[in-house]
C-alpha cells in the first residue's frame, strides 16, 4: 500500500471530477438532496480551500467537505441551528455572497470509500479538517454529525440516542465517538438537519419499497422513518443530526484525536 496523502482541492484541483468515483456508502435516496445539488459544485468551485481529499496512489479512498460561516453575528449569536445542515449550507453561502467575515468552519461530509473502511480514515479525515480550519484562522469547528449507528435505531429520538453513553463516558454511537475523542463536545440536537421530499415513484425507485401505506416508512440506512402520503402522492424524509463543537486551540485537541 503506498502512502495515503490527504490535501485540499485547491491544492489537487485535478481531483475535481473524480470526487465522486469512489464506491461510497451512501444510500441512494440521501443523492437526491436538493440543497446538495445545488451547492455541493459551489463549494468545489468556490471553496476548494475547505475540500479535502484522500489519496492513496491514484486512487480517491475518501472525501470531506466544509463551509466556512458567520456563527457569532446579530440573529445567529453563536446558537446552532435545529436545521443543521441545512442551514449551514446556506448561511456559508448567504456569507459569501454578501462578503460577510466568516467566524466558524462547519464540516459537512467526510465520507470514506467503502472497501477502505475500518481503516481509522475517517478519524483522519476528521483530525486534517479540524487543522485545515485551523491554520486558517479559526479558533472553532462545528459538525452536524450523522450518527453512523442510528439506522439500526429509525424508532428512538434522536434525543434520547445522542446523549446514551458507554460506560467508559464515550458516546455510543460510533461516529460520535471519533468526534469525542478529536476533542468534539456535543452540543445539541438538529432535529430538521436535512429534508429529502419525492414523489411516491422516486422513493419506489430510490428503495426498492411499495410506499404504498399511509404513515411511516423504515428504510435502510435512513435515521428516522419517511413519512409516505399516498393519497397526496409524495413522502417526505426529515433527518435529524446531532451538534458537536470542536475548539481548535492547541489545548482544546491535545492528545484527544484518534
Amino acid at each position: 500500500m503506498t502512502e495515503i496523502r490527504i490535501t485540499t482541492l485547491a491544492e489537487r484541483p485535478e481531483l475535481a471530477d473524480r470526487l465522486g468515483d469512489m464506491d461510497d456508502p451512501w444510500p441512494e435516496f440521501a443523492t437526491h438532496d436538493s440543497l446538495a445539488w445545488l451547492l455541493y459544485p459551489r463549494m468545489e468551485a468556490e471553496l476548494a480551500d475547505y475540500v479535502l481529499v484522500a489519496t492513496d496512489g491514484d486512487a480517491v479512498v475518501a472525501r470531506g467537505y466544509s463551509v466556512p460561516f458567520a456563527l457569532h453575528v446579530a440573529g445567529r449569536d453563536g446558537a446552532l441551528p435545529a436545521q443543521g445542515w441545512d442551514r449551514a449550507l446556506m448561511w456559508a453561502f448567504s456569507d459569501l455572497r454578501r462578503g460577510v467575515r466568516p467566524d466558524t468552519v462547519s464540516a459537512i461530509e467526510i465520507t470514506v470509500a467503502r472497501d477502505r473502511q475500518g481503516e481509522g480514515l475517517s478519524g483522519r479525515m476528521l483530525a486534517a479538517m479540524r487543522d485545515n480550519a485551523r491554520s486558517r484562522g479559526f479558533s472553532e469547528m462545528v459538525a452536524p454529525v450523522r450518527p453512523s449507528g442510528k439506522p439500526a435505531e429509525p424508532d428512538t429520538p434522536i434525543q434520547e440516542y445522542a446523549y446514551r453513553m458507554r460506560e467508559d463516558g464515550l458516546p455510543h454511537d460510533p461516529w460520535l465517538r471519533v468526534h469525542v475523542r478529536a476533542g468534539g463536545v456535543i452540543d445539541s440536537v438538529a432535529p430538521l438537519s436535512m429534508t429529502i421530499t419525492g414523489s411516491l415513484a422516486q422513493w419506489r425507485t430510490w428503495t426498492g419499497l411499495p410506499f404504498d401505506v399511509a404513515g411511516p416508512v423504515r428504510v435502510p440506512g435512513a435515521l428516522t422513518p419517511v413519512r409516505c402520503e399516498p393519497e397526496q402522492g409524495y413522502a417526505v424524509y426529515v433527518e435529524p443530526n446531532v451538534w458537536v463543537r470542536h475548539g481548535l486551540t492547541e489545548e482544546a485537541g491535545s492528545g484527544r484525536r484518534p
